[in-house]
This record gives structure tokens, C-alpha cells and sequence, in this order.
């Protein structure tokens, strides 16, 4: 979809499933959340499918798995809060709460856009392979 963007073009969930080896079931549910997250837009009929809805410079790796993964963002659930309460304060500021942040910070670092020039950068390496 990165790669679409400044096409316009829309990408349907059968083109990435057959692409990807991707149930179609699962990637609609996924293209559902980023939806709901404001980061896609749908169409309806033969050129239907689905598309960003702003540049993939803009859109980060947070954002995405936000929408899709929420559940790895949500806070740890307490250990030890009424044994030892001072263990589980110290776990969070001295791990869990730098941990989230450094999580937060990494992804939030990548845009689509990064991830598309990577992508690319791959591409172009593999094709440069001899063979004896």
C-alpha cells in the first residue's frame, strides 16, 4: 500500500493474501482495525480495495501495530503488589516503564515510508546474486 500511495491506487485483501500466503479472513479483519485507527480508507466495487489515508512518511510502525497489536501496549498486569509492593514499584520504574518507552520511542521512529525504502533496498540486493 506504501508503494501505491502516490498512484492513488486502491489494494484489494485477495491481492495481498495471494501475494503474502495470507488468509483473505485475517487481512480483512486487520484492514477493519486500521480503519477504525484512521490509517486506511476502503472502496467499494471493481476498483475497490483499500488504500492509506495519508503518505507513508507520516504513518509510523506505532501507529500500525496500535491498531492491529494493542494488546502488546497495554500495561503489565501487577506481580506482587500486596506482598511486596516496593519490588513492584521498582520493576516498573526500573523496567517495565523504560522498556515501554524504548518500545514506544523505536517504533515510533519507523514510517512506512522507512520500511518501503528498506523493502526496496532488499529487492534491489537480491537481484544483484550471480551464479557459477
Amino acid at each position: 500500500m506504501a508503494r501505491l500511495y502516490e498512484s492513488g491506487s486502491y489494494v484489494t485483501a485477495s491481492s495481498i493474501s495471494e501475494k503474502l500466503g495470507l488468509s483473505k479472513i485475517y487481512l480483512e479483519q486487520v484492514f477493519t482495525l486500521l480503519k477504525k485507527a484512521n490509517l486506511v480508507i476502503s472502496s467499494k466495487g471493481a476498483q475497490g480495495g483499500y488504500m492509506l489515508i495519508s503518505e507513508p512518511g507520516s504513518i509510523t510502525a506505532l501507529q500500525v501495530l496500535s491498531a492491529v497489536e494493542g494488546s502488546l501496549f497495554e500495561h503489565t498486569q501487577k506481580t506482587v503488589p500486596e506482598t511486596a509492593p516496593e519490588i513492584e514499584k521498582a520493576l516498573e520504574a526500573c523496567v517495565y516503564e523504560p522498556l515501554d518507552k524504548s518500545v514506544r520511542d523505536a517504533l515510533g521512529a519507523v514510517t512506512l515510508a522507512d520500511m518501503l525504502k528498506e523493502t526496496v533496498k532488499h529487492i534491489e540486493n537480491s537481484a544483484e546474486m550471480y551464479y557459477i
